[in-house]
């Protein structure tokens, strides 16, 4: 698949990047922030011993975190990424990009004025993931937004020049609804896991689709 960028995130355990190492997905996710699928640095450095990432990227997700706080953790794991999805100011995503180095990518939860967000972003971050707006939840929830939105975040990303990527309650059973808008990446959590775990089958479906999709585009 070189088309349709696949992001599989919320990866808690080796057995989770054990199914996500060998799929088809381009970039993996970490949560280093409060959450059930919250990782500990240590563990998820022995476990990425165990495992061949290929050519895949490692994507950290953080929430309101300090530029140092990411630091020392991308001083323990190969990081390519950041994934900020609380509510970074500008000056914070400045700040990380100059002590950190490398790509930041912004969680955009749909709202009224997420557009206006994006915009205030523009040529700040690399990228955007947009998610569902939960009260109380920064992500990670398993509902999806009215994707008849996701156009106009997807002409607003192709302005910048960034990657955007559509997250919240994306699984095999609807994502061809989502595919009708042509979407840049796909972000994947609690769809493709089965009792909190990452799910063999579950990936094959929804890659399988996307597959389909892919083939009908070319």
């Amino acid at each position: 698949m070189t088309g349709l960028l696949l992001k599989y995130c919320g990866n808690k355990s080796l057995e989770d990047l054990l199914v996500t190492t060998n799929s088809n997905a381009h970039y993996i996710g970490f949560i280093f922030a409060g959450s059930k699928r919250q990782v500990c640095v240590d563990e998820l450095s022995e476990w990425l011993s165990q495992v061949d990432i290929k050519d895949k990227k490692l994507v950290g997700v953080f929430v309101n975190a300090t530029a140092e706080e990411i630091a020392t953790i991308v001083s323990k794991v190969p990081l390519s990424i950041i994934q900020c999805h609380g509510n970074e100011s500008v000056d914070v995503i400045l700040d990380i990009k100059t002590k950190v180095n490398l790509p930041v990518w912004k969680a955009i939860h749909h709202q009224e004025n997420a557009l206006k967000i994006m915009q205030s972003l523009s040529g700040i971050v690399d990228g955007y993931i947009v998610d569902s707006r939960v009260k109380g939840v920064w992500g990670g929830t398993g509902i999806s937004f009215d994707w008849n939105a996701v156009p106009n975040y997807l002409e607003e990303a192709k302005r910048q020049g960034v990657l955007c990527f559509i997250a919240g309650g994306v699984s095999s059973k609807n994502v061809d609804g989502l595919l009708k808008h042509c979407p840049q990446g796909i972000d994947l959590s609690s769809g493709i896991e089965l009792n909190n775990v990452k799910d063999k089958q579950l990936v094959d479906q929804l890659e399988e689709r996307v597959g389909i999709y892919e083939s009908s585009t070319r």
